[in-house]
């Protein structure tokens, strides 16, 4: 009886944490992209649509968490210096609640030869999820969310390229 109580409890739990993180989703697999337009500092603005047909890889950071950081970095070694001059491919990485300027400043630190895009009021962030960070999203060239990351690890970073040189081919 014991070990029933305790193995029912033990999968309450684990159903209980997955519920929770889906609750945390907005955008899921399979989903279409939402739209949504980045609005830099000076007024200008990208509008998401601009992108259609191109495998876009979406990544939500900010600059005070460790993880992201390790993402970033990762994203700097590995996928931006084989994947910048692909026309088929995008790579928006977004700091949420970070002004350009705050990008800039921190961009003189850290030498990243990617772009940082701002996402000072969290509009684009609350079109896909409502916590956690980082966040990654893969958009197939139709428009469709493939693959969806919270956090980093190196497997899942793995995965995620052997994904994106899938849908260039």
């Amino acid at each position: 009886m014991k070990i029933h109580l305790l193995t029912l409890s033990l999968v309450m739990t684990i159903f209980m944490a997955r519920a929770q993180n889906a609750e945390q989703d907005i955008v899921m697999v399979g989903d279409v992209m939402p739209s949504f337009t980045i609005k830099l500092d000076d007024g200008k603005e990208i509008k998401s649509a601009a992108y259609a047909g191109k495998v876009i890889l979406i990544n939500f950071f900010a600059t005070w968490c460790p993880p992201c950081q390790k993402e970033l970095a990762e994203v700097q070694e590995s996928l931006w210096p084989k994947y910048q001059n692909n026309k088929d491919f995008v790579l928006l990485t977004i700091g949420r609640e970070h002004s350009e300027a705050d990008l800039l400043t921190y961009n003189e630190k850290k030498g990243f030869t990617f772009p940082l895009y701002p996402d000072k009021d969290r509009a684009i962030y609350g079109a896909f999820a409502k916590s956690l960070i980082p966040r990654t999203y893969l958009v197939d060239k139709k428009g469709k969310v493939v693959m969806g990351i919270i956090g980093f690890n190196q497997e899942e970073y793995q995965k995620l390229l052997a994904k994106i040189e899938e849908l260039l081919k």
